[in-house]
């Protein structure tokens, strides 16, 4: 055991368990999270020494939940490039936005941080399989990261789910099990299964080690911005991991010294109107009531009793953060913006965060100078089903100068975006 890992603890009543695979607690069944030594981490950790590392989320090992004599399975996930949205900010007036683009991680999706430090751990404690119940993301990278470390996987899914994603899954050739139902069956089965079989299942055993994974989408963040917290952080919502994990980052940062105190990030979460508890719950200040029947091109946030959700709500309310949610037509006009604008691709769950962010932008709420920055989680290849009908094309037209010039004679005789400025966004 390393020094600097303790325990779990529960982060409702606090009460403390062993190192185990286990998520819940025996006091009042309240969420596990891992509890480090941070006087340990300290004597360890230092902008240089995470400076000298990979460049990937192992550059924080010491933040995170491997023991030292463990070797992580890595794929080079993580130091995902921070964007600096120039077109897209002007068009919000906002003058220092910024996208965390984790569309570039091996399998497209920020999934692939929890995953390693997920596959990681289950390897270093005897699991020969690692399993879980996906919307689609997190299906890529189990089976993507066991077929890397030789490991059988065991994936569940929504029979219904994006083509491409169960593809994109299914070439690992894990034991893929697609159920007839939402992805919340999917995740009760799983629940089931753990007690059967000696198994690793990433979002239930294994979820104290699997999500801390999370807090290096902010690490790196805060790190690309030159150390400096910034003022507002857009997180897509499912089952709101993340979101409580970039807070949990945030005070880390600033409890080792790592940046410069206090923590005024505020946290502002995103989700789809058709599947929207944590919102619904935000704005009428009731508890989260789960959706039973989800129906969203935003698929992956698609889970409808998510495990984290009041705790969402305590992190954004404490923060000066609010939770919003979006329509179809807004997510899908935000992954085209957000395409033309700055040439990123994102998935439909980009598409929320993108919404969101235009929503309260158009609302007011920043004056400009803020530092804001929109997480981009996954790639737009994995659901550009979504995108089908919505581009009239051209009729073809003959290989020659003059039925080029007959077609496009107002594109040629344009001046070259460079002389005019910006490209003007239309």
């Amino acid at each position: 055991m390393s020094e600097r890992i303790l325990s779990l603890r529960c982060r409702a009543c606090g009460a403390t368990t062993p190192i185990a695979p286990a998520h819940a607690c025996d006091e009042c069944f309240g969420p596990l999270e891992v509890a480090y030594d941070y006087a340990e981490i300290g004597r360890r950790v230092s902008r240089a020494s995470i400076d000298a590392g990979p460049a990937s989320i192992w550059r924080y090992r010491d933040l995170l939940p491997l023991e030292d004599d463990l070797e992580p399975i890595t794929l080079g996930e993580g130091w995902s490039p921070l964007i600096r949205a120039e077109n897209l900010g002007e068009l919000l007036g906002l003058r220092n936005l910024y996208l965390k683009n984790d569309t570039q991680n091996p399998t497209n999706s920020f999934k692939d941080r929890v995953v390693s430090v997920a596959a990681s751990w289950a390897r270093g404690h005897g699991f020969g399989t690692i399993a879980c119940a996906s919307t689609g993301n997190l299906a890529n990278a189990v089976a993507a990261y066991a077929a890397h470390a030789a490991m059988r996987a065991v994936i569940i899914i929504p029979a219904d789910l994006e083509a491409a994603k169960i593809s994109t899954t299914a070439v690992f050739r894990p034991t893929l099990v697609r159920v007839n139902g939402t992805y919340d069956d999917a995740n009760r089965l799983g629940s089931e299964l753990v007690d059967e079989v000696p198994w690793a299942f990433c979002n239930i055993n294994v979820r104290p080690f699997y999500s801390e994974g999370s807090k290096t989408l902010t690490y790196e963040t805060v790190e690309q911005l030159g150390w400096r917290l910034p003022d507002e952080i857009i997180i897509p919502i499912a089952s709101g991991s993340q979101f409580v994990k970039a807070q949990k980052a945030i005070h880390e940062l600033v409890d080792l010294g790592l940046v410069a105190g206090p923590a005024h990030t505020r946290l502002t979460g995103a989700q789809a109107s058709g599947c929207a508890p944590v919102a619904d719950a935000f704005a009428t200040g009731r508890p989260v009531v789960p959706v039973r029947h989800p129906d969203t091109v935003a698929r992956s946030l698609a889970i409808g009793s998510p495990s984290d959700g009041e705790d969402v709500i305590r992190a954004s309310r404490q923060t000066g953060g609010v939770v919003e949610s979006v329509s179809d037509e807004e997510i899908l006009d935000s992954v085209e913006l957000l395409a033309r604008t700055e040439g990123v691709f994102a998935e439909t769950a980009g598409g929320v965060t993108v919404a969101v962010l235009r929503r309260l932008a158009a609302a007011g709420r920043w004056k400009g100078d803020e530092t804001v920055v929109a997480y981009i989680t996954g790639h737009g290849l994995k659901t550009a089903e979504s995108l089908e009908g919505r581009h009239q094309l051209d009729e073809p037209i003959a290989p020659s100068l003059r039925a080029f010039a007959e077609r496009y004679r107002a594109e040629m005789e344009a001046a070259p975006a460079a002389a005019r400025g910006r490209v003007p966004v239309g």
